[in-house]
């Protein structure tokens, strides 16, 4: 079997269909670099494809992650994570795998620069955030005044007045996790009119709602403002988008690996999908979306490979 070579842009369709690898690893963010670091320690170096879209990107600055009390950004830890994974010999390619098949002894990958086969896939390409649509969103995200995972960063929340913005139920669990960092917080209810039971529950656990459209939302320097219908105006200093997400499944489905209710794809406990040969590890596995469990499950799946590929 051989092991990847570095696939050059130049060297056509057919040159990239001409071997057998081994893992190629589909996602760049902790989940697939930390796959290629173990299997490039393995003295089996993958291929990995990056689209360039992963979400850690996003962090402004995560203090849970293992090793850096003083904390690190989504850019340095993909910096690093990619460094590392090229030590041991990972090549990572900038491309987006467009279609996956079955093949004979594996899979097939068609990308935008031309195709691959493989032994065995590892999918790590993470679930896609749903945020407000608003003005600014992303810079706000980037600064850490719009947030996503109150797992991740809610302790530096603590005491601070927080809204959280959602159009489902979601919203009631999130700000009622959230009461563990701060007394202060509050649902702002963007979808149709909130179930005026469930309001009430919610506000006898210190919860209050406002119900506003997204027009009565803006994010201005580093507080939201959310107009009252009084007419009067809301600040608040932290808010998380409790709007869901989607797994980024799609390519996995496609050869018909099997999905739960919410579209996480499931998997064994090596992390194999349904599929056989097809591995999934990260967010798209699970609704933790934590870098650190992403990372435990691409040490699992992968050691899983390497001893089937030592054993045949």
């Amino acid at each position: 079997m051989e092991r990847p070579a570095a696939p050059s842009p130049a060297a056509g369709h057919a040159l990239l269909l001409s071997r057998m690898l081994e893992v190629v690893i589909i996602g760049a963010g902790p989940a697939g670099l930390t796959a290629a670091i173990y299997l490039g320690r393995f003295h089996r170096p993958p291929l990995v494809i990056d689209s360039g879209t992963s979400r850690a990107r996003w962090i402004p600055r995560s203090h849970n992650i293992l090793g850096f009390p003083q904390g690190i950004g989504g850019p340095a830890l993909l910096s690093q994570l990619r460094a590392h994974a090229e030590r041991y010999g990972a090549r990572i390619r900038q491309d987006a795998v467009q279609n996956l098949m079955r093949c004979e002894g594996g899979f097939e990958l068609h990308l935008a620069m031309g195709t691959l086969r493989t032994r065995f896939v590892v999918l790590a390409s993470g679930v896609q955030d749903h945020l407000p649509e608003l003005p600014g969103a992303t810079e706000a995200l980037l600064r850490g005044v719009l947030r996503v995972c109150p797992i991740c960063d809610a302790y530096e929340a603590t005491g601070k007045d927080i809204a959280v913005i959602s159009d489902a139920l979601r919203g009631e669990r999130e700000a009622d996790f959230l009461r563990t960092y701060s007394n202060s917080i509050t649902l702002v209810r963007i979808g149709p009119a909130y179930d005026p039971e469930r309001r009430s529950r919610l506000e006898a656990r210190g919860i209050p709602v406002i119900e506003a459209g997204l027009a009565g939302l803006t994010i201005e320097n580093d507080d939201l403002r959310v107009r009252l219908p009084s007419g009067d105006t809301r600040t608040f200093e932290v808010c998380y988008a409790a709007l869901g997400c989607s797994p980024q499944n799609g390519l996995a489905t496609s050869v018909g690996a099997a999905c739960d209710a919410n579209g996480q794809l499931i998997v064994s406990s090596h992390c194999q999908t349904s599929i056989p040969g097809l591995y999934a590890v990260g967010d798209v596995v699970r609704g933790l979306n934590q870098v650190v469990v992403a990372a435990a499950e691409a040490a699992i799946a992968t050691t899983d490979i390497h001893n089937r590929l030592r054993n045949t």
